[in-house]
Protein backbone atom coordinates (compact mmCIF):
# COMPACT_ATOMS: atom_id res chain seq x y z
CA UNK A 1 0.00 0.00 0.00
CA UNK A 2 1.25 3.25 -1.14
CA UNK A 3 0.70 6.59 0.50
CA UNK A 4 -0.61 8.72 -2.49
CA UNK A 5 -1.01 12.49 -2.50
CA UNK A 6 -4.07 14.18 -4.49
CA UNK A 7 -4.93 17.44 -5.26
CA UNK A 8 -8.43 18.21 -7.62
CA UNK A 9 -9.96 15.20 -5.46
CA UNK A 10 -13.63 16.84 -5.24
CA UNK A 11 -13.21 17.89 -9.21
CA UNK A 12 -14.88 15.77 -11.70
CA UNK A 13 -12.13 12.81 -12.27
CA UNK A 14 -10.27 13.45 -9.33
CA UNK A 15 -13.43 12.34 -6.88
CA UNK A 16 -13.77 9.11 -8.85
CA UNK A 17 -9.77 8.60 -8.78
CA UNK A 18 -10.23 8.99 -5.44
CA UNK A 19 -12.75 6.19 -4.64
CA UNK A 20 -10.29 4.25 -6.90
CA UNK A 21 -7.33 4.25 -5.11
CA UNK A 22 -8.28 4.05 -2.09
CA UNK A 23 -9.39 0.71 -2.86
CA UNK A 24 -5.73 -0.18 -2.52
CA UNK A 25 -3.45 2.64 -0.77
CA UNK A 26 -3.80 5.47 1.36
CA UNK A 27 -4.77 8.27 0.05
CA UNK A 28 -3.99 12.13 1.61
CA UNK A 29 -5.69 14.68 0.10
CA UNK A 30 -5.65 18.97 0.04
CA UNK A 31 -8.55 20.70 -1.54
CA UNK A 32 -9.36 24.22 -1.04
CA UNK A 33 -12.91 22.88 0.45
CA UNK A 34 -11.73 20.12 2.23
CA UNK A 35 -13.97 16.31 2.56
CA UNK A 36 -14.53 14.16 5.11
CA UNK A 37 -12.43 11.56 6.06
CA UNK A 38 -13.10 7.78 4.92
CA UNK A 39 -11.53 4.61 4.58
CA UNK A 40 -8.06 4.92 3.82
CA UNK A 41 -8.68 8.31 2.93
CA UNK A 42 -7.01 11.59 5.11
CA UNK A 43 -8.57 14.88 3.71
CA UNK A 44 -6.97 18.35 4.67
CA UNK A 45 -8.24 21.95 3.57
CA UNK A 46 -5.81 24.06 1.95
CA UNK A 47 -3.98 25.51 -1.25
CA UNK A 48 -1.60 23.72 -2.63
CA UNK A 49 0.09 26.75 -4.05
CA UNK A 50 0.49 27.95 -0.46
CA UNK A 51 3.90 26.66 1.58
CA UNK A 52 1.89 27.05 4.87
CA UNK A 53 -0.90 24.65 3.95
CA UNK A 54 1.64 22.84 2.29
CA UNK A 55 2.78 22.13 5.67
CA UNK A 56 -0.15 20.29 7.13
CA UNK A 57 1.35 16.94 5.22
CA UNK A 58 4.84 17.18 7.35
CA UNK A 59 3.57 14.01 9.09
CA UNK A 60 3.02 11.92 6.11
CA UNK A 61 5.79 10.16 4.00
CA UNK A 62 3.81 10.72 0.53
CA UNK A 63 5.16 8.18 -2.12
CA UNK A 64 3.13 9.40 -5.13
CA UNK A 65 1.34 12.29 -6.35
CA UNK A 66 -2.01 12.96 -8.40
CA UNK A 67 -1.47 16.64 -9.24
CA UNK A 68 -5.14 17.11 -10.76
CA UNK A 69 -6.06 20.31 -9.33
CA UNK A 70 -5.56 23.61 -11.41
CA UNK A 71 -7.24 26.65 -13.42
CA UNK A 72 -8.66 25.36 -16.55
CA UNK A 73 -9.64 26.64 -20.36
CA UNK A 74 -10.35 29.94 -19.88
CA UNK A 75 -8.62 31.31 -17.13
CA UNK A 76 -6.63 34.67 -17.17
CA UNK A 77 -3.03 34.25 -18.26
CA UNK A 78 -2.18 35.54 -14.75
CA UNK A 79 -4.35 32.82 -12.85
CA UNK A 80 -2.41 29.92 -15.69
CA UNK A 81 0.53 31.27 -14.49
CA UNK A 82 0.15 31.59 -11.08
CA UNK A 83 -1.86 28.19 -10.05
CA UNK A 84 -0.15 25.93 -13.17
CA UNK A 85 2.88 27.01 -13.10
CA UNK A 86 3.75 28.31 -9.57
CA UNK A 87 1.52 26.42 -7.88
CA UNK A 88 2.79 23.35 -9.16
CA UNK A 89 6.32 24.34 -8.91
CA UNK A 90 5.51 24.88 -5.02
CA UNK A 91 3.99 21.86 -4.54
CA UNK A 92 6.59 19.35 -6.30
CA UNK A 93 9.54 21.51 -4.34
CA UNK A 94 8.30 20.85 -1.61
CA UNK A 95 7.25 16.94 -1.45
CA UNK A 96 10.93 16.46 -3.57
CA UNK A 97 12.62 18.05 -0.66
CA UNK A 98 10.28 15.80 2.07
CA UNK A 99 11.77 12.18 -0.09
CA UNK A 100 9.09 12.05 -2.70
CA UNK A 101 10.14 10.77 -6.53
CA UNK A 102 6.42 9.92 -7.71
CA UNK A 103 4.48 12.42 -9.65
CA UNK A 104 1.75 12.11 -12.31
CA UNK A 105 0.63 15.33 -13.24
CA UNK A 106 -2.47 16.54 -14.99
CA UNK A 107 -1.38 18.53 -18.41
CA UNK A 108 -3.69 18.62 -21.51
CA UNK A 109 -3.34 18.46 -24.78
CA UNK A 110 -4.74 21.93 -24.85
CA UNK A 111 -0.57 22.86 -24.77
CA UNK A 112 -0.67 23.03 -28.54
CA UNK A 113 -2.99 26.23 -28.80
CA UNK A 114 -5.69 24.25 -30.18
CA UNK A 115 -7.98 27.02 -28.10
CA UNK A 116 -8.01 29.16 -31.05
CA UNK A 117 -9.70 29.31 -33.93
CA UNK A 118 -5.94 30.56 -35.34
CA UNK A 119 -4.45 26.79 -34.15
CA UNK A 120 -3.07 24.85 -37.44
CA UNK A 121 -1.22 22.10 -36.35
CA UNK A 122 2.61 21.38 -37.38
CA UNK A 123 2.05 17.85 -38.36
CA UNK A 124 -0.65 14.91 -38.16
CA UNK A 125 -1.33 12.87 -35.93
CA UNK A 126 -0.13 15.42 -33.37
CA UNK A 127 2.90 14.30 -31.40
CA UNK A 128 3.07 14.30 -27.53
CA UNK A 129 6.16 16.09 -27.84
CA UNK A 130 4.20 19.15 -30.18
CA UNK A 131 5.43 22.24 -29.39
CA UNK A 132 3.24 25.08 -27.47
CA UNK A 133 1.70 27.02 -30.57
CA UNK A 134 -0.74 28.51 -27.59
CA UNK A 135 -2.52 32.22 -27.82
CA UNK A 136 -4.95 32.45 -25.24
CA UNK A 137 -2.88 31.53 -21.72
CA UNK A 138 -4.15 28.34 -20.54
CA UNK A 139 -1.95 26.10 -22.93
CA UNK A 140 0.52 27.97 -22.17
CA UNK A 141 0.71 27.85 -18.48
CA UNK A 142 0.41 23.78 -18.68
CA UNK A 143 3.64 23.61 -21.16
CA UNK A 144 5.07 25.94 -18.37
CA UNK A 145 4.01 23.53 -15.91
CA UNK A 146 5.72 20.50 -17.88
CA UNK A 147 8.72 22.66 -18.48
CA UNK A 148 9.21 22.74 -14.18
CA UNK A 149 9.04 19.03 -14.07
CA UNK A 150 11.57 18.97 -16.28
CA UNK A 151 13.85 21.70 -14.53
CA UNK A 152 12.89 20.06 -11.27
CA UNK A 153 14.08 16.42 -12.80
CA UNK A 154 17.29 17.91 -13.74
CA UNK A 155 18.11 19.08 -10.59
CA UNK A 156 16.91 15.96 -9.28
CA UNK A 157 17.47 12.97 -11.92
CA UNK A 158 16.05 10.41 -9.84
CA UNK A 159 12.02 11.15 -9.96
CA UNK A 160 9.61 10.02 -12.01
CA UNK A 161 7.48 12.53 -13.66
CA UNK A 162 4.26 11.32 -15.93
CA UNK A 163 2.83 14.63 -17.41
CA UNK A 164 -0.84 13.46 -19.04
CA UNK A 165 -1.64 15.39 -22.12
CA UNK A 166 -5.22 14.99 -20.63
CA UNK A 167 -8.28 14.89 -24.06
CA UNK A 168 -11.66 16.35 -22.97
CA UNK A 169 -13.10 14.30 -20.67
CA UNK A 170 -17.13 13.67 -20.73
CA UNK A 171 -19.22 11.53 -17.98
CA UNK A 172 -19.96 7.70 -19.22
CA UNK A 173 -23.79 7.75 -18.91
CA UNK A 174 -23.84 11.14 -21.62
CA UNK A 175 -21.49 11.41 -23.88
CA UNK A 176 -21.22 14.69 -26.47
CA UNK A 177 -22.73 14.53 -30.07
CA UNK A 178 -19.83 13.37 -32.58
CA UNK A 179 -18.51 16.29 -34.53
CA UNK A 180 -19.42 16.97 -38.18
CA UNK A 181 -17.94 18.77 -40.90
CA UNK A 182 -18.74 22.20 -40.60
CA UNK A 183 -17.36 26.07 -39.23
CA UNK A 184 -14.41 25.99 -37.19
CA UNK A 185 -14.58 27.07 -33.82
CA UNK A 186 -12.98 27.28 -30.19
CA UNK A 187 -11.39 23.80 -28.87
CA UNK A 188 -12.90 22.61 -31.51
CA UNK A 189 -10.15 20.34 -31.76
CA UNK A 190 -10.23 19.52 -28.44
CA UNK A 191 -13.85 18.06 -29.19
CA UNK A 192 -12.39 15.63 -31.79
CA UNK A 193 -10.48 14.40 -28.92
CA UNK A 194 -12.56 12.71 -26.06
CA UNK A 195 -12.06 10.04 -23.34
CA UNK A 196 -14.81 8.83 -21.14
CA UNK A 197 -14.20 9.39 -17.38
CA UNK A 198 -13.61 5.88 -16.51
CA UNK A 199 -10.84 5.87 -19.33
CA UNK A 200 -9.06 8.92 -18.00
CA UNK A 201 -9.74 6.95 -14.50
CA UNK A 202 -7.64 4.25 -15.81
CA UNK A 203 -4.87 6.45 -17.29
CA UNK A 204 -4.42 7.91 -14.22
CA UNK A 205 -4.17 4.79 -12.29
CA UNK A 206 -1.48 2.84 -14.10
CA UNK A 207 0.61 6.29 -14.33
CA UNK A 208 0.47 6.40 -10.61
CA UNK A 209 0.92 2.50 -10.32
CA UNK A 210 3.34 1.65 -12.92
CA UNK A 211 7.14 1.12 -11.11
CA UNK A 212 9.20 4.25 -10.93
CA UNK A 213 11.32 4.94 -13.33
CA UNK A 214 13.19 7.87 -13.26
CA UNK A 215 12.68 10.63 -15.97
CA UNK A 216 10.07 13.06 -17.19
CA UNK A 217 7.17 11.82 -19.47
CA UNK A 218 4.87 13.50 -21.71
CA UNK A 219 2.46 11.82 -22.68
CA UNK A 220 -0.92 11.79 -25.17
CA UNK A 221 -3.58 10.64 -22.78
CA UNK A 222 -6.10 10.03 -25.85
CA UNK A 223 -8.18 7.99 -27.57
CA UNK A 224 -7.08 5.74 -30.49
CA UNK A 225 -10.15 7.43 -32.62
CA UNK A 226 -11.39 10.81 -33.25
CA UNK A 227 -14.62 11.55 -31.84
CA UNK A 228 -16.23 12.01 -35.40
CA UNK A 229 -18.91 10.93 -37.81
CA UNK A 230 -17.88 10.11 -42.03
CA UNK A 231 -14.26 10.72 -42.72
CA UNK A 232 -12.19 12.37 -40.43
CA UNK A 233 -10.66 13.85 -43.38
CA UNK A 234 -13.77 15.69 -44.64
CA UNK A 235 -13.86 17.72 -41.03
CA UNK A 236 -10.58 18.40 -41.31
CA UNK A 237 -10.26 20.11 -44.88
CA UNK A 238 -14.10 21.79 -43.66
CA UNK A 239 -11.83 23.22 -41.14
CA UNK A 240 -8.35 24.28 -42.59
CA UNK A 241 -9.01 22.75 -46.38
CA UNK A 242 -6.55 20.49 -48.24
CA UNK A 243 -3.70 21.46 -47.08
CA UNK A 244 -4.03 20.07 -43.93
CA UNK A 245 -4.96 16.66 -44.53
CA UNK A 246 -1.79 14.60 -45.01
CA UNK A 247 -0.94 11.20 -44.88
CA UNK A 248 -3.78 8.84 -43.06
CA UNK A 249 -6.00 11.57 -43.53
CA UNK A 250 -5.42 12.81 -47.01
CA UNK A 251 -8.05 9.88 -48.42
CA UNK A 252 -11.19 11.15 -49.71
CA UNK A 253 -12.43 7.62 -49.83
CA UNK A 254 -11.43 7.22 -45.97
CA UNK A 255 -14.24 5.93 -44.14
CA UNK A 256 -12.21 5.59 -40.44
CA UNK A 257 -11.84 7.77 -37.86
CA UNK A 258 -7.89 7.90 -36.90
CA UNK A 259 -6.72 9.64 -33.79
CA UNK A 260 -5.41 13.11 -34.76
CA UNK A 261 -3.27 12.78 -31.81
CA UNK A 262 -0.43 9.96 -31.72
CA UNK A 263 -0.99 7.97 -28.69
CA UNK A 264 1.55 5.18 -29.47
CA UNK A 265 3.67 6.20 -26.23
CA UNK A 266 1.35 5.60 -23.62
CA UNK A 267 0.55 2.47 -25.08
CA UNK A 268 4.13 1.38 -24.53
CA UNK A 269 4.68 3.81 -21.69
CA UNK A 270 1.86 2.46 -19.17
CA UNK A 271 -0.12 -0.12 -21.41
CA UNK A 272 -2.92 2.31 -21.60
CA UNK A 273 -5.55 2.07 -24.99
CA UNK A 274 -8.89 4.39 -25.17
CA UNK A 275 -10.95 3.81 -27.66
CA UNK A 276 -13.51 6.30 -28.60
Amino acid sequence: MFTILMTGANGFLGSALLNELSQRHHVVTLTRNGLPDGENQTHYQGSFADSNDLSVLDSHKVDAVVHLAAVTGGCSEADGLRVNVEGTHALMRYLIDRGCRKFVNASSIAVVGLQSVAFRPLQLPIPDGHPCLDRDGYGLSKYLMEEVTRYLHRQNPEIDVVNLRLAAVYPDETPPPKIRPGKISEWALAQLTQLSRSQALEAFTRAVEAPRRPGVRILNAVSRQSWCEGPLAAILESWWGKDYSMGDFSSEAEIGQPAIFESEAIEREIDFIARG
